[in-house]
């Protein structure tokens, strides 16, 4: 610590020189006349010169296509970057390639584990046989390259099967997860007229089953051009292969895998649409963000292999929901080498520690999850490195929000002392990461090692210059392979452009507040529009609840920032607990905030709420909240069919209303 930093993890020399990013660089020195002796040198090569840094990652790779004659980017602009406009390949065809691989084929490729902890695996070979039977049974049913498949499924391996499928024909493929609401489904659905829909009968979940088979006729209803449905029988038996449709008139999803067909996957160009996320759709309908098979399948390469060391031989496990792109990691690790674990059920099942059983179960070597799940099993005061046997975990990705520093140490503390923790930021837009981890380098304690392989990436005052060692705005200066082909039904680009490039044209706008510091790392503070300012000076509502995890009469919390029309500024924080909000409690909130950020950040009200509204991937909506108070219409200013819990809006709407007729909100508690 003597610059100041708490050293958490630190590779050895054995680590370094053993993982896929060293052997890389050796690679690039003998074939691209680049010779770089670290991290910092091979990342500042690969924003320096993007189309031979991408081109390399093609080569290493050994990247399965045709027509990448030419520069990787031929026509550099943003947005509008061109790569490999003579280019053809396959997202699935580069995945599944790992079938064809004598020493992996009879490997396991995806394990799936249920809340019982029963096992099943699929072998790459077995994979591979179910994707291409899957295929070719989509193409009889008349979708051609362009349709959509879409897939209402929990985290299972038919929907890493139905993924594949789509692509290898070139359909273009969205999901959703079952226990997201019929009318939320429909207003992503709707917009994109599948001609193939895969459901599901049901799936179990903390214990008990969740029968969906009416909420997939409901869903089947609203969709007027939809030709047919797959049906996955998870609940009850499906029925023998070749039994051909099921009693309802769907088709059965068991039996359009069994039959043995020769591969052939379609080569497409390469920004050819390979699947559709959509925005978190906390305002107006969500955004169908339309990501490329080139582009997606050099990210993946990337990210998975150079950036997080996977390869064959490791094992990546997350409890995704498949409303949530960290979903799609899955089939990214698998291109990799690397096989995968699906879990549809809680990842609290019997106990907070439950994800920890299912890493020691099937034997994981890394692990992502959210730092809010960290954190809880934190609170729990149970000891997962004690209690399952972790020895084959190798590291830890924590996303979604910023990781507290407290919920840092315990990871080394009670999970695995040598475990390489890394906190990650990336995000939907780009199906990947923009600031996180690698091999190379150490984890220094609340700080992100760095920028990832590609991402040119700084912080930006509101004057638009870089700024290192304060907060600023996340911005990327040359284009990257993975950002969108377009949004669905955004003909003109206006929405595309209005979303990353109004702020700063020419470059990417992420819309999250940094800070780097002085030596290359960088601290995330949460959502720039989320951002709080006092007097000027910018806070992040992250930095808050990251103090907070210091008070542990607080649940939950969310926290405002309000101009008024008077030119003042009101912050309040709105708190979940157990019980009283006394004013002990209220002095202590505020002198912990204060102690562990500054006096900026201690809010001007603590006010008492049920619970804080999150979308189905647990993230505060803290910007539609916001309107409420600022006067939008309620029924324009939340869409609750994103939230997890819609029925908590109300009291938000009641104190908005108080607020604005008779000044800041009250609440009497109980």
């Amino acid at each position: 610590m003597a610059d100041g930093r708490q050293l958490t993890w630190l590779p050895t020399e054995e680590q370094r020189r053993a993982s896929r990013l060293w052997d890389f660089m050796a690679w690039v020195t003998r074939h691209r006349n680049v010779r770089p002796a670290d991290y910092r040198e091979v990342w500042r090569w690969s924003v320096r010169e993007p189309a031979d840094f991408w081109d390399a990652v093609r080569q290493y790779f050994g990247v399965v296509g045709e027509g990448f004659q030419g520069p990787a980017l031929a026509e550099e602009r943003m947005p509008g970057a061109v790569w490999y406009p003579h280019a053809r390949l396959n997202f699935a065809e580069n995945v599944l390639r790992h079938a064809r691989d004598p020493r992996l084929a009879e490997t396991t490729a995806v394990l799936t584990v249920d809340e019982d902890n029963a096992a099943s695996a699929l072998t790459w070979r077995q994979l591979a046989a179910q994707v291409t039977s899957l295929a070719a049974h989509l193409k009889r049913l008349g979708v051609e390259p362009g349709d959509r498949v879409a897939a209402v499924l929990p985290n299972l391996p038919e929907a890493v099967i139905g993924l594949l499928a789509a692509a290898s024909i070139g359909a273009v493929w969205t999901i959703n997860s079952p226990d997201l609401s019929a009318p939320s489904t429909l207003d992503r659905l709707l917009q994109l007229e599948p001609k193939i829909l895969i459901g599901v009968d049901g799936y179990r979940f903390n214990g008990k089953d969740v029968h969906r088979l009416d909420h997939l006729a409901e869903v089947e209803a609203g969709l007027p051009g939809l030709r047919h449905t797959i049906l996955v029988r998870h609940l009850d038996p499906a029925p023998e292969p070749g039994a051909g449709p099921v009693a309802s008139g769907r088709l059965d999803f068991a039996a359009l895998v069994a039959d043995d067909v020769e591969p052939a996957c379609l080569r497409v160009p390469f920004d050819h649409p390979l699947w559709i996320l959509f925005s978190s759709g906390t305002t107006g309908s969500p955004k169908g963000i339309v990501h490329g098979h080139g582009g997606m399948t050099l990210e993946a390469l990337k990210g998975t292999a150079l950036n997080q060391d996977m390869g064959p031989g490791d094992r990546y496990y997350v409890a995704a929901n498949t409303s949530w792109m960290v979903w799609n990691t899955l089939v990214n690790t698998l291109m990799s080498g690397a096989s995968v674990v699906t879990y549809a059920g809680s990842p609290t099942h019997r106990r907070k520690d439950r994800q920890f059983e299912v890493i020691a179960l099937t034997g994981a070597t890394m692990f992502a999850t959210g730092a809010a799940y960290l954190s809880l099993v934190e609170r729990s005061g149970l000891e997962p490195g004690t209690e399952w046997d972790l020895s084959l975990l190798r590291s830890i990705l924590s996303t979604g929000s910023p990781l507290p520093d407290s919920t840092w140490r315990w990871v080394h503390e009670q999970v695995k002392r040598d475990v390489h923790l890394g906190s990650d930021t990336g995000g939907t837009d780009i199906c990947s990461g923009f600031i996180g981890s690698n091999p190379l380098e150490p984890v220094h304690l609340g700080r992100l090692q760095g920028p990832l392989l590609g991402v040119a990436v700084e912080a930006r005052s509101e004057a638009g210059e870089r700024v290192v060692g304060e907060v600023g705005e996340m911005v990327i200066t040359r284009p990257m392979p993975s950002m969108p082909v377009s949004f669905w039904g955004d003909e003109d680009g206006a929405k595309y452009r209005g979303s990353y490039f109004e702020k700063f044209p020419g470059a990417w706008t992420q819309g999250d507040w940094i800070t780097e510091t002085p030596e290359g790392e960088f601290i995330v503070h949460g959502r720039s529009d989320a951002t709080l300012n006092r007097l000027g000076v910018r806070l992040g509502s992250g930095d808050i609840y990251a103090a907070l995890r210091h008070v542990p009469e607080v649940r939950d919390a969310l926290v405002l920032g309000l101009e008024q029309p008077d030119g003042g500024y009101w912050m309040p924080l709105f708190v979940v607990l157990d019980d009283e909000l006394t004013d002990e409690l209220k002095t202590k909130i505020n002198t912990t905030i204060r102690e562990h950020t500054s006096h900026r950040h201690v809010p001007d009200d603590i006010i008492a709420a049920p619970a804080v509204p999150v979308t189905h991937a647990l993230k505060k909506i803290e910007v539609p909240i916001k309107k409420l108070f600022t006067g939008h219409d309620p029924a324009t200013a939340v869409n609750r069919g994103s939230l997890a819990n819609p029925e908590v809006v109300d009291w938000y709407v009641d104190q908005a209303q108080r607020f604005r007729t008779e000044g800041r909100p009250r609440t009497r508690v109980r």
